[in-house]
C-alpha cells in the first residue's frame, strides 16, 4: 500500500513525512477503537482521536466538542474586546468590529458543526456580544436587536 503512495509522492516531487502522518478511525459513541497496527517499514503510523484540518478540529466521533473548545476562548476574548472598545466607538463601528472579529470566527465551518449539540454555547456568546453592542442586560431578549443590527443569529 505505501509503495503506491511513495511512488505517487516521488512522481509529483513531494516527500512523505512519517512524523506528520497519522490516521483517524471514526467511531460511534457506543463503539470502541480498534488499534490497527499500520506500519511503514519499522515505523508505526499513529492512531489519533482528533486533528486540526483546514482550521476545523475534527474528532473521531464528529461531536465537534474539541472544535467548540478551541473557538469559545477566541469568542470570549472578542466579547471582552468589544466591552473595552465600546465607550469609544459608535454602534455602526461596533457592528463592523463584530463582523470582522467575532462573526468570522463563529461562521467558519458552520455548515459542518452547526448541527452539533455544542453549537448552543456559540449562540450564547453571540448573544452576549450583541448585548454589549446595544447596551442591554444579559437576560433581555436579543431578537429585535439582531434584526435592527442586520445580524443573523446562528440559531432561531
Amino acid at each position: 500500500m505505501f509503495q503506491h503512495i511513495n511512488e505517487w509522492f516521488s512522481t509529483n516531487s513531494l516527500s512523505f513525512n512519517l512524523d506528520k502522518t497519522h490516521y483517524m478511525q471514526f467511531v460511534t459513541k457506543n463503539s470502541s477503537l480498534i488499534d490497527f497496527n499500520i506500519m511503514h517499514g519499522n515505523k508505526k503510523i499513529a492512531n489519533i482521536c482528533n486533528t486540526k484540518f483546514l482550521g476545523l478540529t475534527l474528532d473521531n466521533t464528529l461531536s465537534w466538542k474539541t472544535h467548540m473548545d478551541t473557538i469559545i476562548p477566541k469568542l470570549s476574548s472578542a466579547s471582552f474586546a468589544m466591552r473595552v472598545v465600546k465607550p469609544f466607538l459608535s454602534q455602526d463601528s461596533l457592528r463592523m468590529v463584530y463582523y470582522s472579529y467575532s462573526h468570522s470566527i463563529m461562521t467558519y465551518g458552520l455548515i459542518f458543526w452547526g448541527i452539533s449539540h455544542y453549537s448552543s454555547n456559540i449562540f450564547r456568546l453571540q448573544k452576549r456580544i450583541i448585548t454589549i453592542i446595544v447596551q442591554i442586560r444579559g437576560r433581555d431578549s436579543c431578537r429585535e436587536h439582531f434584526k435592527k443590527l442586520k445580524i443573523l443569529p446562528l440559531q432561531s
